[in-house]
């Protein structure tokens, strides 16, 4: 491809939506998987609560139960913009509420408020997805995609960094105030947006938009080959999902405070995962998504060995320039591997998808993805305390191999795509 034309793909109105779709899906999640847990941490709430707490993400793995409805109906700001302005207000109204909340005495009210917010953000992420795919031609899904994973990621460093930071000098009803007010770009995207223009007419009934999307899917695809392409969903992304999990309780445990954390540890992956992305994106027109999974996911595999290698160091009773260039070149290589890892694998579900019924079954194969998330995580506060640090990430390394496994028979390397 020529450098012109590399600029036309990169400097285009869609690459830039797609920053703006990234980084308002990524804000909260990672508040509730970053900020929460760091938060009832410093306030003394165990690691067995703190994993428990993953369960709150239980929309995340269910949000396709209720995506019909956003295939089916329209609001008047249209058919996306119209749920995505109404998840994305109460987003902004439902985060700073946590600031008011003392973890020790409220800690019920926390779980019933994150539940919330989580039902929001699955619901918000569910019409981006959909949005996102009919926004982007087929040619441009594997670049967009990777552009949407590196705001994701990107946005994780308001919760994991800024407000970690500010938590320091100011009270926690600040930090939330001003962390949920970087809702706002997302907010400002969706009234600035224009509607995708749909090739196909949307489904006319409620019970064509919830069966219709299964039914096409196990059709094209054959039941064994669905049965192979969900359970890929599944397991490729189990092993870095749950190193990942407790990692900001990781990070204190092994000694650093959190403005260490903040500064140093969470701003190491902001260059790394923004070059992988782009990157990956890159590589991807050329190898093709298939490939790209196969090499991705090595890479991915490799970022939790340094999760490992970080717990084998122990903890630090002091913490130097030695201490913080290893905390900083084990996230420099976690963004970038496992960010060339999400990359390649939602293009993957955006390629799966059909049209017609975008938000369904793209939600269907997000919310497998997030059962590893949201289940097997919260088991991973018992898994730590019972075995250590290190067995630990030695364990999320192991299990990341199924999902490799699979390619074999999902994306064959012969076959590029």
């Amino acid at each position: 491809m020529t450098s012109t034309h590399w600029r036309s793909v990169l400097l285009n109105r869609r690459m830039l939506i797609c920053v703006f779709t990234g980084f308002s899906s990524g804000l909260p999640l990672y508040i509730l998987i970053s900020l929460l847990p760091a938060w009832l941490r410093s306030e003394h709430v165990d690691l067995k609560a703190i994993g428990l707490f993953t369960l709150i993400q239980f929309p995340f793995t269910w949000k396709f139960i209720w995506a019909p409805v956003f295939d089916r109906y329209t609001l008047p700001l249209g058919r996306r913009r119209g749920w995505l302005l109404l998840t994305q207000l109460a987003l902004l109204a439902g985060i700073p509420l946590f600031g008011w909340l003392h973890p020790t005495l409220d800690l019920t009210l926390i779980a019933t408020l994150a539940a919330a917010v989580a039902f929001f953000s699955a619901s918000q992420d569910t019409v981006l997805d959909a949005y996102r795919r009919e926004l982007l031609p087929d040619a441009e899904l594997g670049l967009g995609n990777a552009v949407h994973v590196n705001a994701y990621k990107i946005a994780g460093l308001i919760p994991g960094s800024l407000s970690l930071v500010l938590a320091d000098h100011l009270p926690w009803n600040t930090v939330f105030l001003v962390t949920g007010l970087f809702m706002l770009p997302g907010v400002a995207m969706t009234v600035l947006i224009s509607e995708p223009e749909l090739q196909t007419s949307p489904p006319r009934t409620l019970r064509q938009a919830v069966v219709e999307p299964f039914r096409e899917f196990t059709q094209r695809r054959g039941w064994t080959s669905a049965l192979w392409v969900l359970a890929f969903i599944f397991f490729y992304k189990l092993g870095d999902s749950m190193a990942t999990s407790l990692a900001t309780p990781f990070y204190l445990d092994m000694g650093f405070s959190k403005t260490e954390i903040g500064l140093v540890a969470k701003n190491a992956g902001l260059w790394p995962s923004i070059v992988g992305g782009l990157l990956g994106g890159a590589w991807m027109v050329r190898l093709g998504i298939n490939r790209a999974l196969w090499l991705f996911g090595v890479m991915q595999m490799a970022a939790i060995l340094g999760f490992a290698w970080l717990a084998w160091l122990g903890h630090h009773e002091i913490v130097g320039t030695l201490e913080l260039t290893e905390l900083a070149a084990v996230i420099g290589v976690e963004a970038f591997g496992v960010g060339l890892g999400t990359a390649a694998f939602v293009a993957f579900i955006a390629h799966t998808t059909h049209p017609l019924y975008t938000a369904t079954q793209f939600a269907l194969f997000a919310s497998l993805s997030a059962v590893p998330r949201t289940f097997a995580n919260a088991a991973t506060g018992w898994l730590v305390e019972w075995m250590g640090w290190m067995p630990y990430f030695l364990l999320c390394f192991a299990l990341a191999i199924p999902g490799m496994l699979m390619l074999l028979r999902v994306a064959p390397w012969r076959d590029p795509k």
